[in-house]
């Protein structure tokens, strides 16, 4: 459409995707409180853990799985930015095991500096990626705001027996991630205007994929948990993992997928904003890191795979099903869980 030629929507934003989250250790002060929340037996995962989203139990073996995510654009084209936020937010329901029901959409924008047209765009593009997880776009709320800013609100159910936390890690497990690190990245790039033009539609391309292997991996009893790597990059979503179990991490850097070409980008420096101040955070609890890891590792991610964690004794199982779903490059381990150690996670 020639409206999407003329206006570049990340020009509108001083953040993209998740990289527009609060870095950890602000967030830490931010949730910080004296106020005690009353108990509910019926809760099953809530604001006690640092999950992907929370799981209510409705009864019968059944939880109801509840989760919101948002963020300004990530990409130029407002189709494809809908598309992306509406697979980030639908994420967080596979993150945990479970089956999205619908949702509802999250909109903020800029009235008078944007146009609607553009805006119709966007919801199009969540309802495009709703239906490919079969669900509808039940409703939303608007406001004006002076960034554009768009997401989901997602509802969806599990069966309590295969619910997957991000805490339930045990020593031994081997470690597992479903897509290539680095979308930030090349999101910088683009925003750079110095994106490769062999590495155009990469990024958007693995933005806007559903992280639908989550639903069936949780079937297996040899998944002891589950994560979605977003905004605080992979090495912050492990620590969230390890800190969780009470146990440290050895991973193999040399085994980390990652988009083509990275050093290019990391050589001059193309890296978010939010990278430094997610290292920042982890840089008391990390050892082994160098000048290319510390960049690809601590990049934040906007739909990014799922960090799994997998029994040994169930590896073959676990990767055949990877292979099955047409996700064989992932069928390998990135590092293994360890007793935990004076730091978190051991990079070799």
């Amino acid at each position: 459409m020639l409206i999407n030629e003329k206006i570049k929507l990340t020009q509108f934003s001083h953040g993209a995707g998740c990289g527009c989250k609060i870095a950890p250790g602000v967030l830490d002060e931010i949730l910080k409180s004296n106020i005690i929340s009353p108990k509910n037996e019926k809760l099953i995962v809530g604001n006690s853990s640092k999950d992907d989203a929370a799981v209510f139990d409705i009864g019968n073996g059944k939880g109801m799985v509840s989760t919101t995510d948002f963020f300004m654009p990530i990409v130029d084209d407002a189709i494809d930015f809908g598309k992306i936020a509406a697979a980030n937010a639908i994420s967080d329901v596979y993150a945990m095991g479970g089956k999205p029901l619908m949702a509802i959409a999250i909109l903020g924008w800029p009235i008078n500096k944007l146009p609607t047209e553009l805006a119709q765009e966007v919801i199009d593009g969540a309802r495009i990626i709703c239906a490919e997880a079969g669900i509808p776009l039940a409703g939303g709320h608007s406001i004006d705001s002076p960034e554009p800013i768009f997401g989901l609100s997602v509802s969806g159910l599990v069966e309590l027996k295969n619910l997957k936390r991000n805490n339930t890690s045990k020593c031994g497990d081997l470690i597992y991630i479903t897509k290539n690190i680095g979308v930030g990245i090349y999101s910088t790039a683009i925003k750079r205007g110095v994106l490769k033009e062999e590495h155009n539609g990469i990024a958007t391309e693995q933005m806007m994929k559903l992280n639908k292997i989550g639903e069936k991996v949780a079937l297996l009893k040899g998944v002891t948990a589950m994560t979605d790597v977003t905004g605080f990059g992979l090495l912050g979503h492990l620590i969230e993992m390890c800190e969780g179990a009470n146990l440290s991490a050895d991973i193999n850097y040399a085994k980390v997928p990652l988009l083509k070409d990275l050093t290019y980008y990391t050589d001059m420096m193309c890296v978010p904003d939010n990278c430094f101040r997610n290292w920042s955070s982890y840089d008391p609890k990390v050892s082994g890191i160098s000048g290319e890891s510390l960049l690809t590792l601590c990049d934040p991610q906007t739909n990014g795979g799922l960090l799994i964690t997998v029994n040994p004794n169930s590896k073959h199982e676990f990767e055949q099903l990877l292979m099955k779903e047409g996700l064989e490059q992932f069928a390998s381990p990135i590092g293994e869980m360890k007793t935990r150690a004076e730091k978190t996670v051991f990079i070799a």
